[in-house]
């Protein structure tokens, strides 16, 4: 062990060792909060969820945002004082809950660290809007910003990002645009955080159970119903709908990042092999003990999450061909 570093036998960066008390310390009151919560698998109530998501603390919009539409699709846009690149960044909420000012505060200090504009999408969600409108939506999105941002922006250096189900929706994104649009070279990178990527379920989120710690089982499989109602294991496995099956060549460098206490570990684990795998560059790193989602936590790796994401933004936009 190198600081808070471990590199494991299959060269798998484990960051966040040194900090494993405070942050099993966090989970387990997480997990003792929404044990006095009905889960939302149970409450079956896609509004009432998202009332009460947006209700949770750190929901704080920053007067800097513009709310806009491009391409048709709604946007919260933030612009810092000098741009160099644009970040189009796809949120998180299992395609049912989550919104385009569910992280102001950190998109706006993103937006100013890394020195891009960033563009988050509000797409439409599911059950009212299923399969295949939010990936739609993004698309749209993704598509207008290749074809406009240095008009709009000042600048042509294109990264795309999420959470979670934006990790997904951001890996669909790109693989829409070289398929349908023929588009490969627009987007110089990807941030991909605790991905959900293979919606028939991978080992890890099979085996995870019934422990909330932000998602469990149940709440992923109840996510992946309401999302693709009546599908069956096979279709959701169609690399339209779980990228971990489509062809991944042509893809640009990555930055893939998820915890070891996260039921979904394995989509990322898997991901980024694939990634790899497929001939493009890619980042991994594994934050121990770290649960779904842990970015929005008030604890010390998320912050340091937070710089590592500034840094590999940064440098993608303002690296030169």
């Amino acid at each position: 062990m190198c600081d808070d570093m471990e590199l494991d036998m299959c060269g798998i960066v484990t960051t966040g060792v040194e900090d494993v008390p405070e942050t099993r310390a966090f989970n387990e009151e997480l997990e003792r909060r929404l044990a006095a919560q009905t889960p939302i698998h149970i409450l079956n109530d896609p509004a009432a969820s998202r009332k009460a998501r947006a209700l949770m603390g750190g929901h704080e919009r920053v007067p800097e945002a513009v709310d806009r539409a491009v391409g048709g699709v709604p946007v919260r846009v933030f612009v810092p004082p000098s741009v160099d690149g644009v970040f189009l960044h796809i949120h998180g909420g299992g395609y049912v809950i989550g919104s385009a000012d569910g992280q102001d505060l950190w998109l706006w200090r993103l937006a100013r660290e890394a020195r891009v504009a960033v563009v988050s999408v509000d797409y439409r969600l599911a059950p009212e809007n299923p399969y295949p409108c939010g990936p739609d939506d993004c698309e749209r999105a993704a598509l207008w910003l290749a074809e406009h941002a240095a008009a709009e922006f000042g600048a042509d250096r294109l990264v795309i990002g999420g959470e979670s189900a934006g990790a997904c929706l951001a890996a669909l994104t790109l693989l829409r645009l070289r398929d349908r649009h023929a588009v490969t070279g627009a987007f110089r990178a990807a941030h991909l955080s605790f991905g959900s990527y293979d919606l028939s379920m991978t080992p890890s989120v099979r085996h995870w159970g019934e422990r909330n710690l932000l998602v469990s089982t149940p709440i992923i499989a109840w996510f992946r119903e309401q999302y693709t109602p009546g599908m069956t294991p096979e279709e959701r496995r169609s690399p339209e709908i779980s990228p971990l099956y489509a062809d991944l060549s042509g893809m640009p460098t990555a930055r893939f990042v998820v915890g070891t206490m996260d039921p979904a570990l394995d989509d990322t684990l898997f991901m980024a092999a694939r990634w790899r795998a497929a001939g493009n560059a890619a980042e991994l790193e594994v934050v121990a003990e770290a649960a779904h989602g842990f970015t929005l936590f008030p604890i010390a790796v998320a912050e340091r999450e937070r710089r590592q994401q500034v840094g590999f933004v940064r440098k993608a936009v303002a690296t030169a061909e």
